[in-house]
């Protein structure tokens, strides 16, 4: 079973995501595939990067240094998935504002996700993957990921560019949503090469919009792609992943 620190906030205070239960996990959890995790993540920068960096050298289920002496709680993955299990039915939550599913490396462990899908069973949990489908352990990992969305644990592939949109799309595992260059702004009309069409997510160009309102990423039959314009402090280095299509 997964070994990552896990930090569990009941009421979040990010304000991209809005007044939701929100996880992060450990950056042990982040594959190495992922090419915005050696530069261009945007969770690496700001007081949520100072966060993630202290969380990450953290023991899991052990209390660990923050800033300016205060001191955070991580919980290890059964206790995570315990508060999962005791939010309210129909409560909205994201996984995730930093880390990935449970696994080392590029390798999702099945078990952990299968039990924190199994936690959510009534709620309305969402996420984000970075997590390869393809190659070595893709057929793992993809099976993994389809059973979590299958029992209502909905997990988003994560596309690096347009291209690998349709890819992931085509794979019918789950949603997608993609890293758009930050050359684009406001609710663009955006395709994909293969023609699947790009929802530019709308927290990202209007302030009263935040994923406890908007909820599209959550569902699973939507119709399009969300993309999402690189931003953060190295914005420019995931821009540039983000053209190569």
């Amino acid at each position: 079973m997964a070994a990552h620190a896990v930090q569990f906030t009941r009421v979040s205070r990010n304000v991209k995501v809005g007044p939701i239960p929100v996880s992060t996990t450990g950056a042990d959890s982040c594959p190495p595939s992922c090419p915005l995790f050696a530069g261009g993540c945007y969770a690496k920068g700001g007081p949520l990067g100072i966060m993630w960096a202290a969380l990450s050298r953290a023991e899991a289920g052990k209390p660990y240094p923050l800033a300016r002496g205060a001191m955070g709680q991580s919980l290890d993955w059964s206790g995570f998935t315990a508060a999962v299990a005791a939010l309210p039915d129909g409560q909205l939550w994201r996984h995730n504002q930093a880390g990935d599913l449970p696994g080392l490396g590029d390798i999702v462990d099945a078990v952990a996700l299968e039990s924190l899908a199994v936690a959510n069973t009534g709620k309305r949990g969402f996420t984000y993957t970075h997590k390869p489908v393809t190659g070595p352990h893709g057929a793992r990992n993809a099976k993994a990921i389809g059973a979590a969305n299958a029992a209502g644990f909905t997990v988003n592939l994560s596309a690096d560019n347009l291209s690998e949109a349709d890819e992931l799309a085509a794979t019918g595992i789950g949603p997608v949503v993609v890293v758009l260059p930050d050359t684009v702004s406001g609710n663009a009309e955006i395709t994909t090469p293969a023609g699947r069409r790009v929802s530019v997510c709308p927290a990202t160009y209007r302030d009263d919009v935040t994923c406890s309102t908007c909820q599209l990423c959550q569902r699973q039959n939507r119709k399009s792609i969300v993309g999402f314009p690189a931003h953060g402090a190295s914005r420019r280095k995931a821009s540039a992943i983000a053209s190569q299509s």
